[in-house]
C-alpha cells in the first residue's frame, strides 16, 4: 500500500493507493499507533475519491527526520577519503554504537520534483541516496520511502564538529514520493540507485543495495529510540553506499534521480 500526500485546493490531503483519504486524516495520528491497528484506521478513512494535486514530502510538518552515518563500507572510505581525521570514521564503522544525527523538521522537507540546495559556503556537494525508515511510535518499522541526505562534504572534512553545518540546512533533505506500507516484520532487501543529469546528460549513476549495510534497520532504529519518544513516528535515514568520486561536485540545475525498491523521486538542485 502506498501513502501520499497532495497538494489540493483545500489544502494538504493524503491518499491510499491513489484515492484520497478524510481530510481529517493525519499521518500522525496513525503512527501513534501500534501496527496492528493501522489497517483498520486507514479503512476508516478511506472516501473513494481520486487523488489529484502536486505530491507534497509523505510528511507533517511537525514531525522529525533522523539520519544514520558511515552504515555501507563506501561510506567509510569515502568520510575517510575527506577527512584528515579519518580514523575517526572507520572506528564509527566498526563500533558497538552507530552515528545518528538530526537531520530536518518535516516542514524542511522537499518532495518530488521541489528543488534540493548546495550550501553557498562549500566547494564539495554531494547527493545521498538513502533507504528511509517510518517508525511509529512504538518503534515499529511500519513503512519506508526514498530519501536523499544532501552532504557539504568540504565542510564536514574540514571538522567533524562541523557535521550539523555540512547535513542541515534548507534543502538539504528530500523524501518521496509516497510511503510503502509494510506488515510486521515485512521490510525486504531493497536496491538502491541514483543518476545525476547535467545538461540533460548522465555525469554519474550508481547502485548499491540494503544487503550491503553493515549496520540493519532494526538495530538503528533502537539505538534512535533509546532516549528519545515519538510520539508522532519518525523518519530515519539509514545511510548511503553510493559515493560519487572524490573529483565531482554538484552544480546548480543538476537534477537527482533516486530510486529506493520501486519508489523513485526526482530533484533538481536549485539556487
Amino acid at each position: 500500500m502506498l501513502l501520499t500526500r497532495h497538494q489540493t485546493s483545500a489544502g494538504p490531503r493524503w491518499a491510499l493507493d491513489g484515492r484520497l483519504l478524510a481530510a481529517s486524516f493525519d499521518l500522525r495520528a496513525l503512527l501513534a499507533l501500534p501496527a496492528a491497528a493501522m489497517p483498520a484506521h486507514l479503512q476508516q478513512a478511506q472516501t473513494g475519491e481520486p487523488a489529484a494535486g502536486a505530491l507534497l514530502a509523505p510528511i507533517e510538518d511537525t514531525q522529525e527526520v533522523w539520519a544514520s552515518g558511515v552504515t555501507y563500507l563506501r561510506s567509510r572510505e569515502a568520510r575517510q577519503a575527506e577527512s584528515s581525521i579519518g580514523s575517526v570514521y572507520d572506528r564509527v564503522y566498526a563500533a558497538q554504537r552507530p552515528e545518528l544525527f538530526f537531520k530536518s523538521n518535516g516542514w524542511r522537507v522537499m518532495g518530488a520534483g521541489q528543488p534540493v540546495r548546495i550550501r553557498a559556503d562549500s566547494a564539495w556537494n554531494v547527493p545521498e541516496p538513502e533507504l528511509t525508515l517510518v517508525v511509529n511510535s512504538r518503534g515499529e518499522i511500519v513503512g519506508y520511502t526514498a530519501g536523499n541526505d544532501m552532504s557539504s562534504r568540504s565542510i564536514e572534512g574540514e571538522n567533524p564538529l562541523y557535521l550539523p553545518q555540512a547535513k542541515v540546512y534548507n534543502g538539504s533533505c528530500a523524501l518521496g514520493p509516497a510511503i510503502e506500507l509494510l506488515g510486521a516484520g515485512e521490510l525486504p532487501e531493497l536496491e538502491i540507485l541514483i543518476a545525476i543529469k547535467r545538461g540533460g546528460a548522465v555525469v554519474f549513476q550508481g547502485s548499491t543495495s540494503t544487503a550491503n549495510m553493515n549496520r540493519k534497520p532494526r538495530e538503528l532504529v533502537d539505538y534512535l529510540l533509546r532516549e528519545l519518544a515519538f510520539p508522532q513516528g519518525a523518519f530515519l535515514l539509514t545511510g548511503t553506499g553510493i559515493v560519487p568520486p572524490d573529483d565531482f561536485t554538484l552544480a546548480h540545475g543538476d537534477v537527482l534521480t533516486v530510486a529506493v525498491g520501486g519508489l523513485v523521486i526526482a530533484n533538481p538542485v536549485g539556487a
